[in-house]
């Protein structure tokens, strides 16, 4: 029985990995979920039937209840709202590892040994700062919570003693693991950290904060895998915190930051308080100018943003792109990594309108072609667009790689109003010569471009 436990193991760690894999392209994505699901659905199988449990009636009701929850939120949460799910489920996903972790204390019958020991106190630790850290960003994308940093007086001072009384506590519990106090302790402690280590974080900077936190959730399982010595968990929790700690870097790499200055930086931007842009005045364009520029143009690159997710435009904005394809005209789509509140937010947004997976180009492999192309249209993107972060030494955008759009011959901004970026930071290409600035929500804009390019191609 435990040769055979230990190769469903290696085969659903396996289908771990090939899932994993997979899931770096938008073409292969829906299959390495369906593997990487089928990976974990052998793991449970294996898992439940190994400890022979003799009563299934609450494992069933918590799977039939999980899994409608699961369902519901996959068919109803908006693609607006889908970092805020990723956010709450990397909270559960450290929140569980942590009660487990405790559950499987309070059933030793005798001392854990210190390795044991040493695995509880960093599962109980990170978990919980993970679960509390997630509700902290999911507060603040769903505007619960201002998105500007929120910064206490000796706030760096705090974490650092919170830790400090971590690693005093947890000493004392690994060289006497015996009561759960200790583990208690921690798990308050670690509350505190969780919430003071997210609130100085900005809205500009949440893509790196959700795979960071998505790198938690992992390691907190692979804790939690030492501690009931399941090496299934130890597997899928270590590939989970190592794919979210490497997204973490090129997430920082893709806006020329550290870290240390994501974590510590205090980038954000108060909504409320307004921007600077709105002091000042550019050139409105209606859809039929938008149109008659499109219909001359040979060469397209669509630059997607957040704005298209919130308008829920992705549909109307890629059959706007079949109709100019229909006339000969190239259309691309530019895809910045950190566009959108989470990695990858725009690939999954133009997927779901069924934008082919050939016409999505990253940053690095398209921003040649700006230069030589008619026009270049940007739906709802601010700060990967932003020119500010070549020239402008004392913004918090300078050293992120944009998207060449400035370099268009013809630059068609759809957006709301002049307001800032996640970043705060005013925007000079609206105000370029170049610059067709079409204000209104984009379904509607975009929606209205469809019909009247209709009627052109139909005349």
């Amino acid at each position: 029985m435990e040769t055979i436990k230990n190769l469903a193991y290696l085969l659903s760690a396996i289908f771990f990995i090939f899932g994993l894999k997979m899931l770096s392209s938008p073409r292969s994505a829906r299959k390495g979920n369906l593997i990487s699901g089928i990976g974990m659905l052998i793991a449970i199988v294996v898992t439940l039937l190994d400890k022979q449990i003799v009563d299934f009636t609450f494992i069933i009701a918590g799977l039939v209840v999980g899994s409608a929850i699961g369902a519901i939120a996959a068919r109803r949460v908006q693609m607006t709202a889908m970092p805020q799910m990723v956010a709450i489920f990397n909270g559960f996903g450290g929140g569980a590892s942590t009660l487990v972790a405790l559950a499987e204390f309070m059933r030793f019958t005798s001392q854990p040994s210190p390795d044991v020991s040493v695995t509880l106190v960093l599962s109980v630790l990170i978990g919980t700062v993970t679960f509390f850290g997630s509700f902290i960003a999911f507060a603040k994308l769903q505007d619960l919570m201002k998105s500007a940093p929120i910064v206490l007086p000796f706030h760096q001072g705090i974490n650092a003693l919170l830790l400090l009384g971590v690693v005093v506590v947890g000493a004392l519990f690994i060289m006497n693991p015996v009561s759960i106090t200790e583990l208690l302790i921690i798990a308050a402690a670690a509350t505190l950290l969780g919430i003071l280590l997210v609130i100085p974080i900005g809205g500009a900077d949440m893509p790196v904060v959700i795979s960071l936190l998505n790198s938690y959730s992992g390691l907190a399982a692979a804790m939690t895998g030492f501690v009931l010595s399941n090496n299934v968990l130890i597997i899928s929790g270590a590939l989970v915190g190592a794919s979210g700690l490497i997204l973490t870097k090129l997430m920082c790499e893709a806006m020329n930051r550290s870290l240390t200055n994501v974590l510590f930086g205090q980038v954000g931007y108060d909504a409320s308080a307004g921007g600077p842009g709105e002091k000042r005045t550019v050139t409105r364009y209606t859809a039929e100018d938008a149109v008659m520029m499109l219909e001359n143009a040979n060469s397209v690159i669509i630059v997607p943003g957040y704005g298209l997710a919130v308008a829920q435009a992705q549909h109307v904005l890629a059959e706007l792109a079949e109709l100019l394809e229909k006339k000969g005209t190239s259309v691309k789509y530019a895809i910045h990594p950190v566009a959108g509140r989470m990695p990858g937010h725009m690939n999954v947004l133009l997927a779901e309108a069924n934008v082919p997976y050939d016409k999505l180009y990253e940053m690095d492999a398209i921003n040649d072609e700006f230069q030589n192309t008619d026009v270049a249209l940007v739906v709802g993107a601010n700060d990967v667009v932003n020119p500010a972060a070549r020239y402008k030494k004392d913004s918090v955008l300078y050293g992120m790689p944009i998207l060449n759009v400035d370099q268009a011959k013809t630059v068609m901004i759809i957006k709301r109003s002049l307001s800032p970026g996640f970043a705060g930071e005013d925007n000079e290409l609206f105000y370029d010569p170049k610059t067709m600035m079409v204000f209104g929500d984009a379904k509607k804009m975009l929606t209205e471009m469809v019909h009247l390019l209709k009627e052109y191609q139909g005349s």
